[in-house]
């Protein structure tokens, strides 16, 4: 497969720290990776607010449409989500095919989507991104010889008439809905097991664990989004068993399309009893996607759960020391691993434990806190069970 070469655009605003736009499009580039681009040049322009025409202002715009054509560039990737006359705006200005964030991700999922259930989920969310852009999606389809973006519903003429969209959507919703009550029904027929959900943002290693703690082979890849579909394993620790989920992973600006489509997904959350937050420490903002988690954690109703926190990827965690002369507070780069375990242990009332999934560092002390939890829950709902599941070091020894 021949990969496509791809400009980044992004917007710092005034209002954000020096390092944000670079952070963003960190995470950008790995997405149009994951797409199958590669990212040879990116454009920022610090401006007040973003521009509502193109993006960015009109100077930049033209300095980009000039590399673009000197370059063969194949795409343009915006790290936001284009208004539809943004969209008519730049096709104008580029010979490039012009993608935002949200199209990038959703052509991901389109590619990644392995089931009916997820494949329908995909689609509905690209019919409901496509249908306020279909002016624009002409000029598109003028251009489309397949590549990033263009996979899934947009690559036939006749869907884009607004009126077979709308009837399709409608068609796919009702298909979801009746894939929601299976899926309840999936769930209630699970009895009354425990039930824990592994969550997390993407790529921070939740298959990796899944395999681990059900000795299970779940699909696991160094790529942003490489689970869409939701697994779920009866597996035991000890004589003690529980049922334990793999979701898809979080991002930073999820786009709303997909939360909605993906909503018998999330539900495996909203009706987990108990949620193990996988974080990648050894990623640079792993506090931030902590915090991206939580807060999509509460618009699912969900933030109140019972958790704990693993910190992840300890193995690849690196830090610059601080020399003993500098006198400047430290950075979160300056802090050893021993200093982040302290300060998240008095910093977050979740418990938390520091493994590492690939190296099988600390697995054992992440299955007991488990053990215990699980079984606190398990006793609540059955205590005559409680002679049955003795404490885990009691386990150990029989």
């Amino acid at each position: 497969m021949v990969e496509e070469k791809t400009v980044l655009v992004g917007v710092s605003l005034k209002i954000d720290p020096e390092t944000k736009v670079e952070e963003y499009l960190d995470e950008l580039e790995f997405l149009a990776e994951t797409a199958g681009a590669i990212t040879v040049k990116r454009f920022t322009q610090k401006l007040d607010y973003i521009n509502p025409k193109t993006f960015v202002g009109t100077g930049k715009i033209q300095e980009i449409a000039e590399y673009v054509q000197e370059n063969e560039i194949d795409l343009v990737i915006f790290d936001e989500e284009l208004s539809p006359s943004q969209l008519r705006n730049l096709d104008k200005i580029f010979e490039a095919r012009i993608l935002d964030r949200t199209n990038l991700i959703l052509d991901i999922f389109a590619k990644r989507a392995q089931t009916a259930v997820a494949k329908t989920q995909v689609e509905l969310a690209q019919y409901q991104y496509i249908l306020p852009r279909l002016t624009g999606m002409w000029t598109h389809l003028e251009r489309q010889r397949g590549g990033i973006g263009l996979r899934g519903p947009g690559e036939k003429e006749i869907e884009t008439d607004r009126r077979v969209i709308r009837d399709r959507i409608a068609k796919l919703k009702t298909d979801l809905q009746k894939i929601d009550k299976q899926m309840l029904t999936q769930r209630k027929n699970r009895g009354k097991l425990v039930r824990v959900a592994l969550i997390g943002y993407t790529n921070v290693g939740k298959s990796t664990l899944m395999n681990i703690l059900s000795k299970a082979d779940v699909f696991a890849e160094n790529k942003l989004f490489a689970t869409l579909d939701t697994t779920v394993r009866k597996i035991a620790i000890g004589n003690l068993p529980f049922l334990l989920t793999d979701t898809v992973g979080f991002i930073r600006k999820l786009p709303h399309h997909l939360v909605e489509a993906f909503k018998s997904t999330l539900d495996e959350v909203r009706e987990a009893d108990f949620l193990i937050h996988v974080v990648d420490i050894s990623h640079p903002n792993f506090d931030e996607q902590l915090d991206v988690v939580i807060s999509t954690l509460k618009d699912l109703d969900s933030a109140d759960k019972k958790s704990m926190i693993v910190f992840n990827k300890i193995d690849a965690y690196s830090y610059t020391p601080k020399d003993e002369f500098d006198l400047t507070p430290k950075e979160k780069e300056n802090y050893s691993l021993e200093e982040l375990k302290q300060m998240w242990i008095g910093k977050t009332q979740d418990m938390s434990v520091f493994i590492s999934a690939k190296k099988r560092i600390n697995i054992e002390e992440l299955r007991k806190m488990m053990y215990d939890e699980i079984r606190k829950i398990h006793v609540s709902r059955f205590p005559y069970d409680d002679l049955y599941y003795p404490d885990y070091d009691e386990e150990l020894e029989q």
